[in-house]
């Protein structure tokens, strides 16, 4: 695994090399300290860098997905398309075990495999071209959703609101605009301007080290807070709205978000300030009916304990629940923002019209 240090005011969160043969991300586990890129070239460098959250944010990941089996592609001798898809197939599985919650992940990866198998009778460069175009197609895709995301966003906020949101939700997390951020962004391209309260969002601190660092960046009014400071800040009338990404919706419109949520979504519904999500419609999981069905990951319980810290901040034998998400029932939700348009309750239904 290569990595280069820039210094930058533009963050260019993840790409294909030149060569097609290996993918270049910034480390988001660094920022906002440092800005430093990896080269990802082995499939065991790119599981790390999923897992370990080097790369993250459900569009992120799975543009960064897709490029990656695009990549492993270019690396498998079989000489004949049989055992090429069958080791593809394995790369696949390998990648895709890495974070179980965000749909993004198997869906790109399905996406890539698929064009190969696809495009077998071709001969092998031409194959490897189009495997390659449909992880750029998917990355390309993933530009103009954010830009569609924003759009519709935007008509929900007014000049000067006050706009809480919670985990990562920008750039970094996608690309171009981002999701919960592009309509902030986006705004303030226009000359609009807001308010924004970023949960820290313990215990990987992705609102502190990732989301102010975006908004305080982009010239936006951030205000850091503790993830319990939550309640008051929308006590004091600061808030008009919450804003808050994705990584898997079900049917019903139930949502997997980064644990402290679905909190925000109960505070919000007692002061009666609007809850939205807002995120690709690759983020809705059809096959999942309602939010019981989703896999909660369990993280590093020192990730409560050590992380960020000289030293440890609980004692060494002390028990820790770590799940990485929780689910917001559908109930707490005003909308679902997607590049398709706005979803509404019930959203059983509003979601399948998108679809149809």
């Amino acid at each position: 695994m290569e990595l280069s240090v820039k210094k930058v005011t533009h963050v260019d969160n993840l790409r294909l090399s030149d060569d097609g043969r290996s993918v270049v991300i910034i480390d988001q586990t660094q920022l906002p300290n440092r800005t430093i890129y990896l080269t990802l070239s082995s499939v065991e460098e790119m599981f790390e860098a999923i897992q370990q959250l080097k790369v993250r944010g459900a569009p992120a990941i799975g543009i960064c997905a897709g490029y990656c089996l695009s990549c492993l592609a270019k690396q498998i001798p079989a000489p004949d398309t049989a055992g090429f898809l069958s080791e593809l197939a394995k790369q696949r599985d390998t990648l895709n075990s890495s974070r179980p919650t965000a749909v993004n992940l198997s869906w790109a990866l399905n996406r890539v495999y698929q064009a190969a198998a696809e495009n077998q009778p071709l001969p092998r460069e031409a194959l490897l071209d189009r495997v390659q175009q449909e992880a750029v197609k998917i990355h390309e895709e993933d530009i103009a959703m954010c830009r569609a995301i924003s759009e519709y966003g935007l008509s929900l906020i007014h000049e000067g609101d006050g706009i809480l949101t919670h985990c990562n939700a920008g750039p970094l997390a996608t690309s171009r605009y981002g999701t919960a951020l592009g309509p902030l962004f986006l705004g303030k391209e226009q000359g609009m301007q807001f308010r924004v309260f970023a949960d820290e969002t313990r215990p990987l601190l992705q609102g502190a080290r990732l989301t102010s660092y975006e908004l305080y960046h982009a010239g936006i009014d951030v205000t850091l807070i503790c993830d319990n400071m939550a309640s008051l800040v929308m006590k004091n009338g600061w808030v008009q709205a919450c804003f808050v990404g994705c990584d898997r919706v079900a049917a019903n419109g139930d949502t997997a978000n980064k644990i402290g949520t679905s909190g925000v979504a109960i505070l919000a519904h007692y002061y009666g300030i609007p809850f939205y999500v807002l995120g690709p419609t690759s983020t809705i999981d059809r096959s999942c009916k309602t939010g019981e069905n989703i896999q909660i990951e369990l993280r590093d319980p020192d990730e409560i304990k050590t992380k960020f810290y000289q030293e440890p901040m609980a004692p060494a034998g002390v028990k820790c629940y770590n799940p990485a998400f929780d689910v917001t029932d559908h109930s707490l939700i005003t909308a679902i923002v997607t590049e398709k348009g706005i979803c509404h309750a019930p959203y059983q239904e509003s979601i399948a019209t998108l679809f149809s």
